[in-house]
């Protein structure tokens, strides 16, 4: 079932399941300020690791990001099991 909808996602929506999957219900700017708050030169960590995580969001296929996505899915359910 998970594949069935991996496959049917478009871009935008893989980047929402990836946000949920990193971030939880955080917003992920939200995430960085938080760090920010805790420390500062993490803080400046976080928001380097945020600015990678949308570039390679936007510069990797479709077909990538849905096969991690899987994979990480697939995982998850494992481990619940």
């Amino acid at each position: 079932m998970i594949v069935a909808i991996v496959m049917a996602l478009e871009k935008s929506e893989i980047k929402l399941l990836f946000e949920r999957l990193v971030f939880d219900e955080t917003v992920p700017q939200d995430w960085v300020e938080d760090v920010w708050a805790l420390s500062p030169m993490m803080g400046d960590s976080a928001l380097k690791l945020l600015e990678v995580f949308y570039k390679l969001l936007e510069h990797c296929p479709e077909k990538n990001l849905q096969e991690v996505l899987k994979a990480v899915y697939v995982a998850q359910m494992s481990a619940k099991e």
